[in-house]
């Protein structure tokens, strides 16, 4: 079965479709699959839910699809460094579901894992519990029980994700802090597909290197890459 692909939009032809749940990988700037997020806003999809821990910055990430109105939901961890995602949510054109970034990595981990639900405390307590099942166990000091919320796993009909390396099977490596939300988006997703930086051949690599097995994942297309930053801070020159 070959899982290579020629670019973004053959990899993403006959997947995409309006209204679908899109898992994807990265922090920020780190990690996100810019080719595919590119090829996505290019097929013209609409009234997409994303799961992603941000949406990153106005004009990269999943903020070029915000600006083109293709995103209806957002279920994401952290909501700053976008204007037009913070403007979309403040003016009710914007769904959100906030969920803490912990609990975010567990429900895709927990999806790809094949497993619907699972309590946390995280949230007890805050806007975060409203509307979820509450269940108490004996997990306190003495057995005292204490309160625990309901989280679901994520299912996504699509995950994307970046990765440094791939085998032509779909072995992958990620490269430093870019494995962050790419491995358990990789893992949730009915079909996953892998940006990555080289494709390497089969065999060569080190089966202890790699971080995520060639079975989770369905096509690989080799993109482009920048080392985006996402924030620059440097001192004023000092006078001479």
């Amino acid at each position: 079965m070959n899982k290579v692909y020629e670019n973004a939009a053959a990899a993403l032809d006959g997947i995409l479709h309006d209204g679908m749940l899109i898992a994807s990988g990265g922090f920020g700037l780190c990690g996100i699959p810019e080719g595919l997020l590119d090829a996505i806003r290019a097929s013209g999809v609409k009234d997409l839910t994303f799961a992603s821990n941000n949406a990153g910055v106005d004009g990269a990430g999943i903020g070029i699809l915000l600006e083109t109105r293709q995103v209806k939901k957002m279920i994401s961890s952290y909501v700053g460094e976008n204007a037009e995602f913070m403007r979309q949510y403040l003016s009710g054109e914007l769904e959100l579901e906030f969920t803490p970034q912990g609990t975010l990595a567990e429900r895709m981990r927990a999806g790809g894992a094949g497993i619907p639900g699972f309590f946390t405390k995280t949230g007890v307590g805050t806007v975060i519990a409203e509307g979820k099942e509450h269940k108490d166990f004996p997990t306190g000091a003495d057995g005292a029980p204490e309160t625990y919320i309901m989280e679901q796993g994520i299912f996504a009909d699509l995950a994307i994700v970046k990765a440094w390396k791939a085998d032509p099977t779909g072995n992958l490596v990620f490269r430093k802090t870019a494995r962050n939300f790419n491995h358990p988006a990789a893992t949730c997703g009915k079909t996953c597909i892998v940006e990555v930086e080289e494709i390497v051949q089969t065999g060569s690599l080190d089966p202890d290197s790699i971080h995520l097995p060639g079975i989770y994942v369905h096509r690989i297309i080799q993109g482009s890459h920048e080392k985006r930053i996402e924030q620059r801070t440097v001192r004023k020159r000092e006078e001479a």
